[in-house]
């Protein structure tokens, strides 16, 4: 191509051009290394004038492609100039130019699938009224317009393009428009699709997912009604890989409300997989408290409760070595429990207790525990045996290193943080000192009691977390006996370090503020010395309320163990 040319293409310099004809009439012929037209780079930029003057010159510009395989109506419309797009698809119906307005890029992709693409809707539509074979076509990627107008949520193109009897509705990944309905959200759409192309409800993608297994995936309530309202059959669809219906679909993402709209429509819908997996089993697996809940409420379903996967193993089996104490609560509370029951290892439901013993330090687990206990007493003699704690002492000792490096850190830096503070108030001293004569130096808060509880109480919390410090350095990571007394001992002289330095601090404060506002004295005692109280209260929530919750069956040995 003439430099000149690709500028005035470039620019839009319809005057250059036609110069340039002058001088030679078939200098519009020629092309870039990318086999682009002069026609192709008005295109891009959107040239309307210079574009439609080259029609006039030569409308034989309007077959030739790049090497992209892209005709200027294709370049026009990726780069957004719907007006000049009309304007050119009007030269290509005029010249009956049917075959390069199918014409497909080399990624298969129409005119169609470009202006849809793109987000151009007024312009798909003009193109599918002038050529509607536009509608079959399909790219390299199996998408064809449709799915992606479907996926765009392009409601006037997608209802276009389903009156088209020929038209293709695949898309990639083996889905078709109804799944991209449900990516979208859009139930208008998909009541429109089943209505008219009701086959599409059962096809499957790759993965084996149907348009309602997705919809229930992702909690599309709407979509979900819309579709078993057409067609009430689809709730008993089930996933042909992996043998799953849809409610344990449902119980996985733990959405209940669209379990309900599936039961609304068929109240004896599929619960479970061949090899007895039930949605109570998926549900606790997925730690859904809710849909347990609303599976043990829902009568078609109290069955489920001793129901066995293939491993011999209830949905009791499941929540105890989740170690969940709400749900273990749950399933306890049913009148139809059974506990009885045994797997395909001859073991009751509490045995996986047993085989977690690495959690006996955890709440959670030693709540099941007690649970377990109480609606068991007799099952649990492993749990309470020697050799139980033993295991769970064995595996403490594996863990001493990073358990004390952890601990000395944490403590080590507290104490030194106190050891300072408790320092620098030993010589800034409350009232400051007296500069009188004979009593030159000398605290001027000397003689008064509080003074002195701030004195005493300031030199403990300075000395007991100084000697903490230096403990932690003497810590012997090898040693279990001495790891039980450094750690019982450092925490004891820490809560003392803690409490006398609130009562240095209140001590101090009621010294000076005491003589003249004396209510605001006291409360500032009371809310510093009731501050460790409330440190310990807080620190022991979780294990108090435990301790509340279940009453005298509340049980700490495996707690209180290392």
């Amino acid at each position: 191509m003439d430099d000149r040319l690709l500028k005035a293409a470039m620019s839009g310099n319809s005057n250059e051009m036609k110069h340039l004809i002058l001088l030679d009439a078939n200098v519009l012929l020629g092309t870039t290394p990318q086999e682009s037209t002069c026609l192709h780079i008005s295109s891009i930029f959107g040239h309307h004038e210079f574009s439609m003057t080259v029609l006039a010159l030569n409308n034989s510009l309007l077959s030739m492609v790049n090497s992209y395989g892209e005709t200027p109506l294709v370049v026009v419309t990726t780069n957004g100039h719907v007006s000049l797009a009309s304007a050119m698809l009007k030269q290509y119906q005029q010249l009956k130019l049917s075959e390069m307005i199918l014409k497909q890029d080399s990624n298969g992709n129409t005119v169609l699938h470009h202006a849809i693409r793109s987000g151009h809707s007024d312009l798909a539509l003009e193109l599918i009224a002038v050529e509607p074979k536009l509608s079959e076509g399909v790219n390299k990627h199996n998408e064809s317009p449709m799915y992606i107008a479907v996926s765009r949520g392009f409601s006037n193109v997608s209802e276009r393009l389903l009156e088209i009897s020929f038209s293709s509705h695949i898309g990639t990944y083996s889905e078709n428009a109804l799944h991209a309905a449900v990516r979208n959200g859009n139930p208008g759409i998909a009541k429109k699709i089943v209505e008219t192309r009701p086959q599409l409800a059962r096809g499957e993608n790759n993965s084996g997912n149907t348009p309602v297994l997705l919809a229930v995936l992702w909690n599309k309530l709407d979509v979900i009604r819309v579709l078993l309202e057409h067609d009430p059959s689809l709730g008993y669809l089930i996933h042909t890989k992996d043998l799953y219906p849809l409610l344990i679909s449902a119980a996985y993402r733990g959405n209940v409300i669209v379990a309900q709209e599936i039961l609304n429509y068929c109240p004896d819908a599929p619960y479970c997989k061949p090899d007895g997996w039930t949605i109570l089993h998926e549900a606790v697996s997925s730690l859904s408290e809710e849909f347990v809940e609303f599976i043990l409420n829902t009568p078609q379903f109290h069955k489920l409760i001793n129901m066995r996967d293939k491993y011999g193993e209830t949905a009791l089996h499941i929540a105890v070595r989740k170690c969940d104490p709400n749900i273990v609560r749950a399933l306890l509370a049913h009148k139809a429990i059974d506990l009885t029951v045994l797997n395909n290892g001859g073991n009751t439901a509490e045995w996986p207790l047993a085989e977690t013993t690495e959690r006996a330090k955890t709440l959670n687990w030693n709540e099941v525990l007690m649970m377990m206990k109480k609606a068991s007493p007799t099952a649990l003699t492993f749990i309470s045996s020697q050799a139980a704690k033993k295991e769970i002492t064995a595996k403490s000792i594996e863990e001493i290193k990073s358990l004390t490096q952890t601990y000395t850190s944490n403590t080590s830096l507290i104490a030194i943080l106190i050891a300072t503070i408790t320092f620098a108030a030993a010589f800034t001293l409350p009232g400051g000192y007296s500069n009188d004569l004979g009593s030159e130096g000398l605290p001027i808060m000397a003689k008064k009691i509080a003074f002195k509880v701030f004195l005493v109480s300031d030199t403990l919390a300075m000395c007991s977390s100084l000697a903490v410090a230096f403990i932690c350095i003497l810590a012997r990571w090898e040693d279990l006996e001495f790891l039980l007394y450094y750690r019982s001992f450092t925490k004891k002289l820490m809560w003392f370090a803690y409490m006398a330095t609130t009562v240095a601090f209140a001590s101090g404060l009621y010294t000076v503020v005491a003589p003249r506002t004396l209510w605001l004295a006291i409360l500032i005692c009371i809310t510093s010395v009731g501050l460790p109280f409330l440190t310990k209260l807080l620190g022991e929530w979780p294990l108090l309320k435990l301790r509340f919750r279940l009453g005298r069956d509340f049980q700490s040995e495996f707690l209180d163990m290392v």
